[in-house]
């Protein structure tokens, strides 16, 4: 009987208790369903609620509580977890499913971290047909800005990993995942906040931007004083692109079908000689006749449309090319074509700068039985007759600290393992600021997170742009060299791929080996292993007569070449004096040597210093030589 009278007692305790814990709360859009928190680390719980009253929070054996303040917010920490799930976070009245503990990365960037899996990445295909891993997760933070900082992000939700939802992942994000996963079993959360085209000072608080020298002091200084007009020119602006968005979309069915149907009379239409001029703009429609003695066997050969475009034969819908896609070889049905005179039309709309483009010198033809019928020339094309004019958007998310507000402050109290990064491309133009914009922007985010200096690993520039053997004024190897200057930042780790870019397009489609070679990376910085994790690294430069020198680091079992008999890719000049190719041989597993030309008694020598150089210089692993600049005499 008084065994019976404890457990009621209990009961009426814990019934008391519980009811505690009963008020509404409100949390950020990072929790919810599927969500993955960081392991072996305080965990982060926070949001708002009723002034006094008790929160409580529950996570596999850990629970802890806390009181809501009287500006009604709150903010507790879990203690430790190990890795695994799936497991139930209840706070309050909320309940989660499916919640892993794991390692939790941020990747930010901008177009090339952004990629997607789906956008023609080298080995996609292959990553749908294994059907992805329900123990990866990646959280998309929606493109947004903001010039005051936000308490939450706009909107996301977390995602499993599947054969559906991978297909949208950033690629890079993607690979580092799954390598994380595999080499220390444990579920992955990915947070991508990245944005196309974004310079670093968007992503860096503008009130410390606004007290540094540099291009962009004015404008961060506007944006701090002048924040609440900042704040009405930028709900206009997102109304412009809302507005825009939903104007290139998609295009009214029957409108189009009647402007790309035979029929239809673009007399009044100007004429464009595609595709040496492009004059287009908006949301463009350009129309071409052909014709056709036999409708067998016809293929449209257009790969080069920028950046959207609708794809018409004699008014039917033949494809649909979204962004970042080029458009396939594509077969025409023999019932879309007739004998005689038919039409090809496009749609075509680039929201990046507004100026679609179509077409490419000896990549516009229709094949036939191996025979080729040229599509160059004169079109005719509308820029406004079909559909309005587009309202201008303005890049202000590109200004200082509107991204960082957005995008960045409001996922700050969510403990993270380290941070991914793949960024540069924007800042190229004014390299020489490089070094202090990134490293104050590191040091922001470490700042915000208040966890310590947590790794951070980012991808210098790719090899991009037309190959010129001699090009020291190269923009971009002196944006490379900035972002190697990082490295003096603690726990930071740089990946080089200047050997897998692409000459003509600034987003390479290997995205592979970049994730790759960020997880070795990781494994490195952020999990204290010894392993190799960088291609070789330049160390030291002596002259023996009129021999150079050069020792490099992390060369691993020893330097090799990838192709060739001689080192490619340095360039040397004496002082005032205009520089020029030398090759390298290979003299032992960390040392290149290099002949000197005649009168060249001291100078300076610089490695794969171009924007597109061609190197063959890699450690045991097929890693690429970092490139580098070096006086001697």
């Amino acid at each position: 009987m008084k065994h019976i009278w404890k457990l009621f007692a209990l009961f009426i305790l814990f019934s008391c208790e519980s009811s505690k814990f009963d008020s509404e709360v409100f949390l950020p859009k990072l929790f919810g369903d599927g969500m993955v928190v960081q392991r072996e680390a305080a965990i982060s719980v926070w949001g708002k609620g009723i002034p006094g009253e008790n929160v409580r929070v529950s996570l596999a054996d850990a629970v802890t509580s806390a009181t809501v303040d009287a500006d009604s917010t709150w903010i507790l920490k879990l203690p430790n977890l190990s890795a695994g799930g799936p497991f139930v976070l209840e706070i309050n009245q909320q309940i989660f499913n499916d919640v892993y503990v794991g390692d939790v990365w941020v990747a930010g960037g901008q177009s090339n971290m952004e990629w997607r899996l789906k956008s023609q990445v080298i080995g996609a295909e292959k990553e749908f047909a294994e059907g992805g891993n329900p123990q990866i997760r990646f959280f998309k933070v929606p493109n947004s800005y903001s010039a005051v900082k936000l308490d939450d992000v706009v909107g996301g939700e977390w995602k499993v990993a599947d054969s559906v939802n991978m297909k949208d992942f950033s690629a890079i994000a993607w690979f580092f995942a799954k390598r994380n996963n595999k080499e220390k079993n444990v579920p992955v959360g990915i947070i991508e906040a990245n944005w196309g085209g974004t310079p670093v000072e968007g992503w860096t608080d503008a009130e410390i931007l606004a007290e540094m020298e540099g291009s962009f002091k004015e404008q961060a200084k506007d944006v701090v004083e002048n924040n609440q007009s900042w704040d009405a020119k930028l709900k206009e602006n997102e109304s412009n692109r809302q507005l825009r968005d939903s104007l290139v979309s998609k295009p009214d069915s029957l409108a189009a079908l009647q402007v790309a149907a035979i029929s239809y009379d673009d007399s009044n239409w100007r004429k464009i000689n595609l595709p040496q001029a492009n004059p287009l703009q908006h949301i463009a429609w350009a129309r071409k006749k052909f014709k056709l003695t036999n409708t067998d066997n016809v293929s449209l050969h257009l790969p080069n449309i920028e950046q959207m475009a609708y794809v018409y034969v004699n008014g039917k819908l033949l494809h649909y090319k979204d962004w970042g896609k080029t458009l396939p070889e594509m077969e025409i049905p023999a019932e879309m074509l007739v004998k005689g005179t038919n039409v090809l039309t496009v749609r075509a709309i680039n929201t990046w700068n507004n100026q679609p483009t179509i077409g490419k010198s000896e990549e516009m033809y229709l094949l036939q039985s191996d025979e080729k019928t040229s599509l160059e020339g004169t079109w005719s094309y509308s820029n406004s007759t079909v559909e309005p004019q587009l309202p201008k958007v303005e890049w202000y998310n590109w200004m200082p600290g509107m991204m960082y507000n957005a995008m960045i402050v409001p996922i700050t109290n969510y403990t993270i393992k380290g941070a991914i990064w793949y960024q540069g491309e924007s800042n190229a133009g004014r390299h020489e600021e490089y070094k202090e914009l990134f490293s104050t922007m590191i040091t922001n985010w470490r700042a915000d997170w208040g966890l310590g200096d947590f790794p951070f690993l980012f991808v210098q520039l790719a090899n991009f742009m037309e190959r010129k053997d001699v090009q020291p004024e190269s923009n971009w190897a002196f944006l490379r060299e900035a972002q190697n200057q990082i490295l003096e930042l603690p726990k930071t780790g740089m990946v080089t791929i200047i050997d897998i870019g692409e000459e003509a397009d600034i987003h390479p489609r290997n995205k592979k080996d970049v994730g790759e070679r960020l997880w070795l990376q990781a494994r490195k910085v952020a999990y204290g292993e010894k392993n190799l994790a960088s291609g070789p690294q330049f160390d030291s430069l002596s002259r023996q007569g009129n021999e150079l020198i050069v020792k490099f680091k992390s060369a691993g079992e020893g330097l090799k070449l990838k192709e060739g008999d001689a080192v490619k890719g340095f360039i040397v000049a004496k002082e005032d004096a205009d520089f020029q190719q030398v090759a390298g041989s290979i003299v032992d597993k960390e040392t290149v040597k290099i002949m000197l030309p005649e009168g060249i008694e001291t100078g300076e020598i610089r490695y794969a210093w171009a924007d597109n150089p061609e190197v063959n210089l890699v450690n045991n692993l097929d890693l690429p030589a970092e490139p580098f600049r070096a006086k001697f005499e």
